[in-house]
């Protein structure tokens, strides 16, 4: 993703609303063959170093006038982020560093012509550094600096990206950055409501659904009444839209906080041409990823456990519990794993949970910082610090099983 520095966003204040920079096909077309360009220094740059590609990148854009500089600074970060490169280990280059400049320490002041009172020739100098290090003198000067981050050398560019990727990806960035200072966020949604409450639990917001007819409400809260002053969770925000972006029949409306403190909107539909890209994550968090491994390794008596594999509906409110456990005998049990939240949204979990307890078998893994702050939900429940085990959650079952 971006970061401020190279987003764009306008505000408009009669109308409160908020406009990512966007490249469109027909008005921007001769940004394609650019796109193309830049993403050829990268493929052609194995083992340049950083700031020279961003370099090289700034060229290509020197001539057009309707790039400014922030999204000139925006394509450098965004293909930085598609390749990889080689990161000093060690402290390396620092020891390096301090060889190089203890050999020629003895030989300064070096001149690139010598004569009667300096001596010494820089050329000269190198040569020796290099034979007595057993390296040439391009391998020295590429590793002498390389835990400096503009200095990193390319290992692998984005072989698999053309202009069109590249172009998509910058507009979906931009929109992502403006999303930073987003308060609250709310989807309306036709379809894929298992797929969107997916990337919603990846990205950690906190949400509440609701059922209106035939369509989903999503309401996603941040940091308007939970975290104050802050940006990290309009960060969430951000991290979910490509999963957004990846559904279909849906419209979205942001609440986000601008210039002056005031409160502008963004609204998005899936009709609007971003596409995202997502690589689907299977869980949530470590402590969901590490129970299920430990599951797989337990004797848990015929129980199966089977992720966000149950949606549960109550009037016009949803909810989808963490994992549903099954039995061929027994009927299923629905487990939450509620780790750290803030107080507003675990008391209104605590209210949805006790909702849905009378229409579903629950068992609740409350994390012991948030065991308090939660308050009585009045449904069987274990604690965890930072980890919960199988053993902890077939004790209960036990239980349910005796009924």
């Amino acid at each position: 993703m971006l970061t401020k520095q190279e987003a764009i966003v306008q505000y408009d204040f009669d109308r409160q609303s908020v406009t990512p920079d966007r490249l469109r096909r027909g008005r921007d077309s001769h940004y394609v063959p650019l796109a193309q360009q830049m993403i050829q220094v990268y493929q052609s740059g194995i083992g340049k170093p950083r700031r020279d590609l961003h370099r090289s990148v700034e060229r290509v854009l020197a001539d057009v006038a309707d790039c400014p500089t922030r999204r000139v600074a925006a394509f450098c970060k965004l293909l930085d982020d598609a390749s990889e490169y080689h990161q000093d280990r060690g402290g390396a280059a620092a020891k390096l560093r301090k060889r190089v400049f203890s050999i020629a320490a003895s030989k300064h002041p070096l001149v690139d012509q010598p004569d009667r009172l300096f001596e010494n020739c820089s050329q000269s100098v190198r040569a020796s550094i290099a034979a007595e290090l057993g390296m040439t003198w391009d391998e020295i000067q590429g590793r002498l600096f390389a835990d400096v981050i503009e200095f990193h050398p390319l290992s692998k560019p984005p072989l698999d990206w053309d202009a069109a990727r590249l172009l998509a990806r910058y507009n979906v960035a931009q929109t992502q950055a403006a999303m930073y200072g987003a308060l609250s966020v709310t989807v309306w949604a036709k379809s894929d409501f298992k797929m969107i409450l997916r990337y919603a639990k990846l990205a950690q917001l906190m949400h509440t659904i609701d059922q209106r007819g035939d369509n989903y409400l999503f309401h996603f809260n941040g940091p308007a009444s939970v975290l104050r002053q802050t940006r990290r969770y309009g960060v969430n925000f951000a991290r979910f839209l490509p999963g957004l972006l990846s559904t279909a029949d849906w419209k979205m409306q942001a609440t986000v906080l601008g210039p002056a403190k005031r409160r502008f909107r963004l609204q998005l539909t899936s009709d609007d041409g971003l596409n995202g890209e997502v690589s689907m994550e299977e869980f949530d968090s470590q402590i969901e990823s590490h129970f299920a491994q430990k599951w797989e390794q337990t004797d848990t008596d015929g129980w199966t456990l089977h992720r966000e594999a149950t949606v549960l509906h109550e009037g016009q409110t949803v909810f989808m519990p963490d994992f549903t456990l099954r039995h061929p005998k027994h009927s299923p049990v629905q487990l939450e794993i509620i780790g750290f939240w803030t107080p507003e949204y675990l008391r209104e979990k605590a209210a949805r949970l006790r909702q849905f307890g009378n229409s579903a078998r629950f068992i609740l893994a409350i994390a012991k910082s948030t065991s308090e702050t939660l308050g009585p939900v009045d449904l069987p429940s274990v604690q965890y610090k930072t980890a919960l085990l199988p053993k902890q959650i077939l004790e209960l079952l036990k239980q349910f099983s005796a009924h």
